[in-house]
């Protein structure tokens, strides 16, 4: 199962430090045994294996025991984004169909009563052994949806275990290492620190919140905690590079860094890759459902300020295709996600309804399938084509000189601070404000954070901006805030009768 190679260092190193949080650390065998409690508290409330349990935490100590507690009760976490405004919450957790809160102290006024778990409430005690095999669901991670509301990417324990295996090899990750954690637990990111930092022994330092909006303090902390590797966002890097004087505190001891999430401009990552010679730099792609599918080892004397930066060479045995006409990057390989969870049931991306758990009770995962693709052998279901195991992306992407290059999405998916944004899920909050008559949603460019959600929309003369704004406030997450409103008399049209997203990006900008 996922944690078997935690479990290992567990074993063999219990008193290596696992986990360092604002000066407190915990080492590998109280981390296992405070899980283990908490796993125990988890089965005294009934949880079942496969069943779907949400976290309630801030990133850190305290969360990394909740999640490895809900595997070793061999069920799936579902973290919460605790900034989310509390009928999001809800929503993922009714979503989810989740049967347990793990949280500390008081049960929020939010949550429907009974399913909260104090995990400083949990009692020292063993749970009962589950078996997990790697199809097995380990987590849930919500993203925006298409559909108007969240989504949830449902990952097997062999999905994320083939990503932290592939990684901790490619940067050959040892006990001395010394990790920087800046990701939330609800973006995938994280996978690389829980379980390729954790499998291999090395220690895990959760970045201070308020440092990423003090870059000068940041570089002095990455220097005195000695941090040998960090994965994080593009946006944060390029503020390290710029405000992080980096001149004086030379991080003598990073020795690689790794950026997901985002375009990293090629300016600003020369002027990264100038101030950090002796650090190797790896630009990692790929959407939550695919975790990594490709990866580049940056090569200083290739990069130009008017180029941008290839996604590389296929990862974690990754196989890739381009769609002929499109020009659409299909993925299939180890890592690849489950499917979608909703309902309470796992959906297959051809659209396919799985039953959310199998006869022993442990979540199962299906094969991916997906029809309409030319090019690729197929299998036949019911006299139909099926195209197995291959997932659409949805980026456009070339090939050349054996390297992959992205050239933006195909749909109108935004990408926001490194979160992934459906538009439609801000437009259906926004129609959904009484007094708004239509509305669209565009991204608009923003260097510190890649876009923005830009807001056009027509609404009855009793209703202003600060009313929308303050409606979507109590709906959706901060990075889905429009950065920008415009009020139109009408949005615009193209002769075909669709909406004129160009023209309305241009009125935004």
């Amino acid at each position: 199962m996922l944690l078997a190679p935690f479990l290992r260092q567990c074993g063999q190193w219990p008193e290596a430090v696992a986990l360092v949080e604002h000066g407190r650390g915990i080492r590998y065998g109280e981390l296992l045994a405070r899980s283990h409690s908490i796993a125990a508290g988890l089965q005294r409330m009934g949880v079942k294996p496969g069943q779907p349990v949400a976290i309630h935490l801030d990133r850190g100590i305290d969360a990394a025991m909740a999640l490895f507690a809900v595997l070793l009760a061999g069920a799936c976490y579902v973290p919460l984004d605790l900034k989310n405004p509390p009928s999001r919450l809800a929503f993922i957790i009714a979503d989810s169909g989740g049967v347990a809160v793990l949280g500390l102290g008081a049960v929020p006024a939010w949550l429907e009563g009974g399913l909260w778990l104090d995990i400083a409430a949990c009692p020292e005690s063993t749970p009962t052994p589950i078996e997990t095999q790697g199809d097995c669901l380990a987590a849930i991670l919500y993203t925006s949806g298409s559909t108007g509301q969240a989504r949830g990417v449902a990952l097997s324990h062999g999905a994320v275990g083939a990503f932290a295996q592939w990684a901790s090899d490619l940067l050959a990750l040892c006990s001395s290492d010394r990790i920087a954690s800046s990701a939330p637990f609800f973006f995938d990111l994280s996978t690389f620190d829980l379980y390729a930092v954790l499998g291999c022994g090395a220690s895990l330092h959760f970045v201070p919140s308020a440092l990423p909006l003090s870059p000068a303090r940041l570089s002095t902390w990455l220097q005195e905690q000695g941090i040998s590797g960090w994965y994080t966002v593009p946006s944060l890097l390029s503020f390290l590079a710029y405000k992080g004087n980096l001149a004086h505190t030379p991080l003598e001891h990073l020795r690689f860094l790794i950026f997901a999430g985002e375009v990293f401009p090629t300016p600003a990552l020369m002027d990264l890759a100038a101030k950090l010679p002796q650090t190797a730099l790896y630009n990692f792609f790929g959407p939550t459902e695919t975790n990594v599918c490709c990866y580049w080892p940056v090569d200083r004397a290739r990069l130009s300020p008017d180029r941008p930066i290839p996604i590389g060479l296929p990862a974690a045995a990754c196989e890739l295709h381009i769609h002929d006409e499109t020009g659409e990057l299909w993925v299939r390989g180890p890592t690849l996600a489950s499917g979608y969870w909703t309902g309470g049931c796992l959906q297959t991306f051809n659209g396919k309804s799985q039953a959310a758990t199998s006869a022993k009770g442990q979540s199962q995962v299906p094969p991916f399938a997906k029809n309409g693709l030319g090019g690729i052998s197929t299998t036949q279901e019911a006299g139909n084509p099926v195209y197995e195991n291959w997932y659409p992306t949805g980026d456009s992407v070339s090939l050349a000189d054996g390297e992959y290059w992205f050239h933006g999405r195909l749909g109108r998916m935004l990408k926001c601070a490194g979160y992934r944004v459906e538009p439609a899920e801000i437009e259906a909050s926004v129609n959904a404000i009484p007094g708004v008559r239509a509305c669209a949603v565009v991204g608009i460019d923003d260097p510190a954070a890649g876009q923005r959600p830009g807001l056009a929309l027509v609404m009855e003369p009793w209703v202003t901006p600060a009313d929308i704004r303050k409606a979507l406030a109590r709906q959706l997450p901060a990075y889905m805030q429009p950065s920008r409103c415009l009020v139109l008399p009408e949005l615009p049209y193209l002769p075909n009768g669709k909406l004129d997203y160009n023209r309305i990006q241009a009125l935004l900008v």
